[in-house]
């Protein structure tokens, strides 16, 4: 007689789902998931400027409650998910993943005028949501290296490149301010993309000393960045191809990832890996 599988639990196939790319559900919570963080993402951004925020001030609101509310659902089916919610919670995404969540929060429960400047540096703690991408581009990731080795290696360059430009635009904004030229994000942004190009217009400056001393290391950063197309990481980046022998399986138990396909046990704790 035919053994028959065994059924999943209700927790083992939403693990399933949410932490793994290799179903189709799974597929699809990603391209959904990745769907709000850049729009998240984008909002915020939006947010900054003046004239956008006075105008769609409602409208940006509202939709930035609807995502926070997902987001926070989406942190809360994580925790439940893993038998070991700790080793999620006090994990690298875990903690992004708090992070872009809180800020909304609280800033509903902070208020008073005197808190209006503190209120807009929590806000801002949103765009920590773009680390949140990272998780994601694994799978893509193993199609793209194994295309040409150089157009790989300038995607994830400039992929990254981007993400730290962002960043680092958001913290000049929330140290210089509009009273030191740094009116919104997208003009931050294109400040830190500037002077990480060590192109240096000039048309805006950090005048605060904490903030020229952060664009004294993004300098400095720059000149780092210029060498990683001649070959440093290029050689590591050969080294990497072994990331073409791991699937996107996230241990229940402990939450550790980078498992080798076809692997049955976690590398980390022993446990089952289809449980």
């Amino acid at each position: 007689m035919k053994k028959t599988k065994p059924k999943k639990d209700w927790r083992s196939r939403l693990h399933e789902i949410i932490y793994e790319a290799d179903t189709k559900e799974g597929k699809l919570f990603d391209v959904i998931l990745l769907i709000f963080i850049l729009l998240s993402v984008f909002l915020v951004i939006l947010e900054s400027v003046q004239s956008i925020n006075e105008k769609y001030y409602a409208l940006l609101n509202i939709s930035e409650w609807i995502i926070t509310i997902l987001f926070s659902i989406e942190y809360i089916l994580r925790i439940v998910s893993v038998k070991k919610p700790l080793s999620y919670i006090f994990s690298f995404y875990g903690i992004i993943d708090l992070l872009s969540t809180i800020p909304k929060y609280l800033s509903f429960i902070i208020v008073g005028s005197h808190n209006l400047i503190a209120l807009r540096a929590l806000r801002l703690l949103r765009v920590f949501r773009i680390l949140k991408l990272t998780r994601y581009i694994g799978a893509s990731n193993n199609l793209i290296l194994a295309m040409k080795a150089s157009k790989t290696k300038i995607a994830v360059f400039l992929y990254f490149v981007i993400i730290l430009c962002i960043i680092l635009g958001t913290i000049m904004y929330i140290i210089e301010g509009a009273e030191n030229g740094f009116t919104n994000i997208p003009k931050s942004i294109y400040w830190a993309i500037v002077t990480l190009t060590t192109v240096g217009f000039g048309d805006i400056t950090p005048q605060t000393p904490f903030g020229q001393f952060i664009a004294s290391i993004i300098m400095i950063i720059g000149y780092a960045i210029i060498a990683i197309p001649t070959g440093i990481v290029s050689s590591e980046m050969t080294k990497k191809n072994q990331i073409l022998e791991e699937n996107t399986e996230v241990c229940p138990n402990c939450a550790a990832e980078h498992h080798k396909e076809k692997a049955k046990h976690c590398y980390q704790c022993g446990s089952n890996l289809h449980s």
